[in-house]
């Protein structure tokens, strides 16, 4: 949450942050600025709402300037508006900051600075840092990456931060700890700065991803250097791109969560391409393979994450147990680190995340790793916080995800899930063979069935339009597709603001059964599996209260379209799979019932991509 942008250079700064801001406005668009030094003048720019707005607002003024910063803003500090957007002044204004954090003790630092006759003009966490940096460097006589060093010492929480000064204009600031900073080396002694990697890609694809409590100080047309906050100066550790711009783009699509919903038979295939071969009998997944013993021999499989990679744990879990029979215990990241949890040398902790960066699940990496457990990985971005901090772990390969509403990311989660669940089994002995290599032949056909339900578009469109204007809605599944019907509430909630909650279809009787009547749309996976005559009795008691069903059943199912108001069919597949393609649906009828209602499909109110902050 958050994106920061900077550049500094020969070119003209201007057009390249607000290129980059688009590009990084998935994590955060409540508010837009940039800084740009031109000759002695440092100019700050911004405006409350999206990107355009500040676009639109800085045409007539003077952009000019071979060096800058830009900002799209999450509001933490202070609500979302022209004052509190960054770019932050000093108080002289001759620096400005651009951050993505939290300072926790920033009220502390504030008290302090306004005993000394500061006088703020924002609510924001931030402007205290930009005045403290300037404090320093006035009453210190330092120069700027030495008071953005010693002002940091000072500082509680988690920051990424680029400092601009007009007394030093040929030279950004740049630190981080605990939020993302990725440094881009141009080829003509230019530097390129962004919260990932997406704003960069276009100008180099040589890299350096900062680690925390790492400053960058970054001068025009000289060699990036890095120092700890311990002023030790380290060497930088320069990685090539794989990231590519064409997966930046729509692609002729109206939505990126359209287009990424589309793409999920390609990135589910490019997830295990490599790592499966059915007609072999082999699954392998590198990055952990030196540990399968280890996970075999645990005392506790924890799986930690947040939202929608949560709910692929939850899938993961099932997997683990009926397949390989590991225990596994799924936490929220969010909870884990303040309950105290009892976590030994013998525990193996397995992070979920799409970003790598999400701050609830690094900060319970780093008390797992504390107490001695083995920590593995499982996300999207290569350099991300999260692959950087564990023992090893394993990529998704789904590409650049920049809808906000999580979705080729989810079923990349599970592949990977369901890879390692299949190895462990495979080496435990805990499938026969004849089960395991029909189990590696469904997987490798998800990718075409997954094609064959992007196909009944048509019919979900009609669905969307029948249940646009419910106000409630329920989503029921068991065993691995109550996870589905968790993701297909959350998706429902979060582009569509139809208030939906995901239940075990046996709890409905449990208390939700009272919020059924003839206006209740409720979603039900009712697939083909060892439950199906049970969710088939759950879905007569919706009926009997006058419910309105929409089921996803396996291709031919009559039993269950006799009684439903409607039927989404699905292929059959092993059931261990299903989750792959009943949520598949779920996510079309999210994104056709927000369209209906007008809502920002991919970047929906409040919410942001990458959430940084705790």
């Amino acid at each position: 949450m958050c994106g920061i942008v900077g550049y500094i250079g020969n070119k003209e700064a201007y057009p390249i942050i607000i290129k980059g801001l688009k590009r990084l406005e998935y994590r955060g668009y409540d508010s837009a600025g940039v800084a740009l030094l031109s000759n002695d003048s440092l100019n700050v720019y911004k405006k409350q709402g999206k990107v355009a707005n500040l676009e639109a607002y800085s045409g007539d003024l003077d952009t000019s300037g071979t060096s800058g910063i830009g900002h799209t803003r999450w509001a933490t500090h202070g609500a979302p508006n022209d004052t509190n957007a960054h770019p932050h002044y000093s108080e002289s204004e001759s620096i400005a900051v651009i951050h993505n954090g939290i300072i926790e003790n920033y009220d502390a630092i504030r008290k302090q600075l306004l005993s000394k006759g500061y006088t703020f003009r924002s609510d924001t966490d931030t402007e205290v840092l930009c005045y403290l940096i300037e404090d320093i460097q006035k009453n210190a006589g330092t120069k700027l990456g030495e008071s953005v060093r010693l002002a940091l010492q000072q500082v509680v929480g988690a920051y990424a931060l680029v400092v601009i000064s007009k007394k030093e204009p040929n030279k950004l600031i740049a630190a981080r700890k605990s939020s993302p900073l990725v440094v881009g080396i141009g080829d003509e002694g230019d530097f390129y700065l962004a919260s990932d990697a997406t704003p960069i890609v276009e100008y180099t694809r040589q890299v350096v991803y900062l680690d925390d409590e790492e400053i960058a100080v970054i001068k025009r047309g000289e060699e990036l250097k890095i120092y700890g906050i311990d002023d030790i100066q380290k060497t930088p550790y320069v990685q090539e791109l794989e990231l590519h711009l064409e997966a930046l783009e729509k692609g002729g699509y109206d939505h990126f969560m359209l287009k990424e919903i589309h793409e999920q038979p390609r990135s589910i295939e490019d997830c295990f391409r490599g790592r499966l071969n059915a007609e072999k009998g082999r699954v392998s997944l590198g990055g952990i393979r030196e540990y399968e013993q280890k996970l075999i021999n645990a005392n506790r499989v924890i799986m930690i994450a947040c939202g929608t990679s949560w709910h692929a744990c939850l899938v993961g879990e099932y997997l683990f147990e009926d397949l390989a029979r590991i225990n596994v215990e799924v936490e929220y990241a969010s909870e884990f680190r303040y309950r105290n949890p009892i976590i030994g040398e013998n525990d193996i902790v397995i992070a979920v995340s799409q970003s790598g960066e999400t701050a609830d699940t690094l900060a319970a990496l780093e008390l797992a790793k504390s107490r001695g457990a083995t920590i593995l990985g499982i996300c999207n971005v290569v350099g991300s916080s999260i692959s950087r901090i564990t023992d090893a772990g394993s990529y998704t390969h789904a590409g650049p995800e920049i809808g906000v509403a999580s979705t080729k990311a989810f079923t990349a989660q599970v592949t990977v899930l369901t890879l390692m669940a299949l190895s462990l089994a495979n080496q435990k002995g805990t499938l026969s063979s004849t089960k395991f290599r029909g189990m590696l032949s469904e997987l490798e056909a998800i990718p075409a069935k997954v094609k064959k339900v992007l196909e009944s578009n048509q019919q979900i469109e009609y669905i969307s339009g029948e249940y646009q204007g419910a106000s409630n809605a329920l989503y029921l599944g068991r065993g691995s597709s109550f996870p589905v019907a968790l993701e297909g509430a959350l998706k429902l909630k979060e582009i569509s603001y139809i208030h939906a909650e995901g239940y075990p279809a046996a709890e409905m009787k449990h208390g939700p059964i009272a919020l059924i009547d003839e206006e209740m749309p409720v979603f039900v996976v009712a697939t083909k599996g060892m439950s199906y005559e049970k969710v088939v009795s759950n879905i007569q008691e919706v009926k009997a209260r006058k419910g309105k069903i929409i089921a996803i059943v396996t291709e031919g199912d009559e039993q269950v379209r006799e009684i439903a108001d409607h039927v989404i069919e699905i292929p059959e597949t092993d059931e261990h799979l299903v989750p792959l393609l009943a949520t598949i649906p779920f996510q079309l009828l999210s994104y056709r019932i927000a369209v209906m209602r007008g809502c920002n499909v991919d970047q929906p109110r409040n919410l942001a991509k990458s959430v940084t902050v705790e």
